[in-house]
């Protein structure tokens, strides 16, 4: 028997103590289920313990597994850390990713000055809602709306999270919104992902609870989506001021009620895993980010 545990097999280990699956750590490491299988029974007969429990479509780590798997998690990490640091030296490429509704209605107009200014430099952007994972996916820095709160990451806020009232002015003056009561009879376009519509409208309107629940909405799962509803004259948005900007400026969305916002506890905040030292082209990256969104009105 070697001195080294099967070495292919460990990849397969963790993928699949992780994944809770053989067949999705198959889908991530590009092979077949079986092979995988292959794999954890190779490691197995070396360790001479079983480290799953196997029925007809699930696995469950044992105690020896989720122990093995402990302690062999650190120095898996690190041979990763080390290889993407070496692997990356003279790496110029910038991996970058933000959710949809930022990149479309705040990043992607400015992304062009940053090529200009750093021709050498290769950015890679992607657009994701879903929580991504700085240890397994292939990512520099991120743009994440949350709370701001997460140990294992260093964090600057961007843009505070706030509620305002948008519409299309056709649609304000086509039914008269002058205050906030008004908008009893108007369709509110809600955002399912940023549901303020019966906070707002309990601050800054004197409707009832019974008259809120009665106005006509429309449940929209997209923040772009909700937003080009509101341009299109479809109703009206609760949105972030700062996704909103663009549109306002090409006449294309009024901000109804300017003193009517509600500041929300979440907000646009750049993100980076702790401890990590950033390559030069990502630190240039990082303060030109920051550098475009110091002008912000609101912070």
């Amino acid at each position: 028997m070697g001195s080294y545990p099967p070495l292919k097999s460990l990849p397969a280990f963790e993928a699949s103590m992780r994944l809770k699956s053989f067949a999705l750590a198959a889908d991530e490491l590009n092979v077949t289920p079986g092979a995988v299988g292959q794999q954890i029974r190779k490691l197995e007969d070396w360790l001479g313990v079983e480290l799953f429990t196997r029925t007809v479509r699930q696995i469950t780590p044992t105690a020896d597994g989720l122990a093995y798997a402990a302690r062999i998690a650190p120095a898996l990490q690190q041979i990763r850390d080390a290889s993407h640091q070496l692997r990356d030296q003279s790496n110029h490429a910038v991996r970058f990713v933000m959710p949809p509704s930022f990149a479309a209605k705040w990043f992607s107009k400015r992304m062009s000055r940053f090529l200009i200014a750093h021709p050498e430099t290769s950015l890679h952007v992607g657009s994701s809602s879903v929580l991504l994972d700085f240890d397994h996916d292939p990512v520099d820095l991120a743009v994440r709306y949350f709370d701001g709160v997460d140990e294992s990451l260093e964090t600057i806020l961007l843009y505070q999270g706030q509620a305002a009232a948008f519409c299309a002015p056709s649609y304000r003056d086509r039914l008269g919104l002058d205050r906030p009561d008004d908008l009893a009879r108007a369709t509110l376009l809600n955002d399912i992902l940023h549901p303020w519509w019966e906070e707002w409208l309990g601050r800054f309107s004197t409707l009832t609870a019974p008259d809120i629940r009665a106005i006509k909405r429309v449940e929209i799962d997209q923040t772009s989506m909700a937003i080009e509803a509101a341009i299109h004259g479809q109703g009206v948005v609760l949105a972030n001021p700062l996704l909103a900007e663009e549109d306002i400026s090409e006449g294309k969305l009024i901000h109804l009620y300017p003193d009517q916002v509600v500041k929300v506890p979440s907000g646009y905040y750049l993100v980076w895993p702790k401890n990590r030292d950033l390559r030069a082209p990502v630190r240039e990256f990082r303060d030109w980010l920051l550098a475009e969104a110091s002008d912000l009105a609101i912070k």
